[in-house]
């Protein structure tokens, strides 16, 4: 393969495809022009490449074609995949016969909402390519959410159309590297103008890709800042999951998850729905894990190791979220580009002491004023676990050491209820280290199992996670 294959211009790329009369297919986009046929008629030669190209911005139109989805959304998974579903059938069943047995068909499809001149409105895409694979074969789908971060709707398309080609040229040429196909998409995109926050791989020839794994890859390849998954492991769009919900999360390692972790969870949970308009119905509960420690570095964590981590929270019934911040205020500044709610964050004594901590506020023009200013503007609390000490006595925010010239505004953000403190339900539950829990599952020392939920410490026997050794 060609050492420069990822780095060729648009043009270059719809211009290798078009020349390969092997490759053929059709592609319909809704709601931004076809940005994407645009590149490949511009190469050259796409007669060779194109059966068709459609764009059916009526909705009754669309309905027609594409049937009615369900809430009658036009941009979603579920359209593109109608979308998919309906080109390709076509592409095969009028002109498999005609063409060369070699033949490898494809169908791309784009639903969109691009800015508009009159009304604010969410900027996404979600873009999928149904493609076979080698000739005869069953075919195979990768979809992928889009959010478009360009100020204008000219910049929007021309974004949109650079990443359709870089996914079609993908899908052909790395097939066979997931990862580097995933790195490959934006290509010719200056960084700040997209976000892929959701892929999806699914065929005969991506049997063994574990979603958990493929998307926390979005975050290492900077294509993303977080990822989300449901209680049911499935990867969740944020916009979709966080839409109008009051949000409480509690960052973690979770390595393992213990019932000290569950209390936090469930004490924290309890004093969050006591705000005004909390309810279960419209609020979320969501356990975080960064990929940095506390001075922004990258852990290097193994996405294999992050997945099982993922799978044995949704297994406990939560959502999960993955994310390359470190402060708690860019977090916020995250959630709030998708609700207006209450936003809640768990956390226990220690993490108040970064938080408190002018030190952690390097490279913030502001330094802590500012750091605090962007943490509490609007409707967020932080709730706060208490600790043991090493002499055994309880530590809360009461006996919280802070420093002198920083006591006033403590005690601003106490008075107003910007910091809450949540209590234990049980007190034993605090001498729970996740740490000394790790060391023990390989060795079988200690009765590391009443640390945790149950279902999790037979999860780890069973499944021989974290260095579990099974007794002779």
């Amino acid at each position: 393969m060609d050492k420069n294959v990822s780095t060729r211009s648009t043009m270059n790329k719809a211009l290798r495809v078009n020349l390969d009369d092997r490759k053929y297919g059709t592609i319909a986009e809704i709601g931004a022009g076809q940005e994407v046929a645009r590149q490949f008629f511009l190469a050259g030669a796409a007669a060779g490449t194109i059966a068709k190209t459609i764009s059916a911005y009526d909705m009754q139109f669309s309905d027609a074609i594409y049937g009615v989805q369900e809430g009658r959304r036009y941009v979603s998974k579920a359209r593109v995949e109608a979308m998919l579903e309906k080109e390709f059938s076509l592409v095969v069943e009028r002109v498999s016969d005609s063409r060369p047995a070699t033949s490898r068909f494809f169908s791309y499809a784009a639903t969109v909402s691009a800015k508009s001149f009159n009304r604010k409105n969410e900027c996404h895409a979600w873009c999928g390519l149904r493609i076979q694979m080698y000739p005869g074969a069953e075919p195979s789908d990768i979809i992928i959410h889009v959010r478009m971060l360009d100020s204008t709707a000219e910049a929007q398309q021309d974004a949109l159309g650079v990443i359709g080609v870089n996914l079609i040229y993908g899908a052909f040429y790395f097939f066979e590297n997931p990862k580097q196909l995933i790195h490959s998409l934006t290509d010719n995109i200056a960084p700040g103008r997209i976000e892929i926050d959701s892929v999806m791989f699914r065929g005969p020839y991506f049997e063994d890709i574990d979603d958990r794994i493929i998307n926390l890859h979005l975050i290492r390849s900077k294509k993303t800042h977080a990822i989300m998954f449901r209680p049911d492991g499935s990867v969740a769009v944020p916009s979709e999951m966080l839409y109008k919900k009051n949000v409480l999360t509690i960052r973690g390692s979770f390595k393992p998850v213990t019932k000290l972790n569950v209390d936090m969870i469930e004490q924290g949970y309890t004093a969050f729905r006591k705000l005004p308009s909390v309810e279960d119905s419209n609020s979320i509960v969501l356990t975080e894990i960064s990929l940095n420690d506390p001075l922004g570095h990258d852990l290097q964590v193994p996405e294999e190791d992050l997945a099982i981590r993922i799978k044995l929270l949704n297994s406990l019934g939560y959502s999960v979220m993955v994310s390359d911040y470190t402060r708690y205020f860019s977090l916020r500044a995250y959630f709030r580009q998708y609700t207006t709610g209450q936003i809640g964050i768990v956390l226990g004594m220690i993490n108040m002491r970064d938080i408190f901590n002018e030190d952690r506020y390097t490279g913030v023009e502001g330094g802590i004023l500012e750091g605090f200013g962007k943490l509490f503007p609007d409707n967020t609390r932080l709730f706060v676990y208490p600790e043991l000490r090493p002499s055994g006595e309880l530590s809360d925010l009461s006996t919280l050491e802070i420093d002198e010239r920083l006591k006033f505004l403590y005690r601003h953000l106490l008075d107003n209820h910007f910091i809450v403190g949540i209590e234990t339900s049980d007190s034993s539950l605090l001498r729970i280290y996740s740490r000394q829990v790790l060391e023990q599952i390989p060795t079988g020392d200690g009765d590391w199992q009443d640390s945790l939920p149950t279902d999790i410490a037979t999860a780890i026997s069973s499944e021989r996670l974290f260095g579990f050794r099974r007794a002779a």
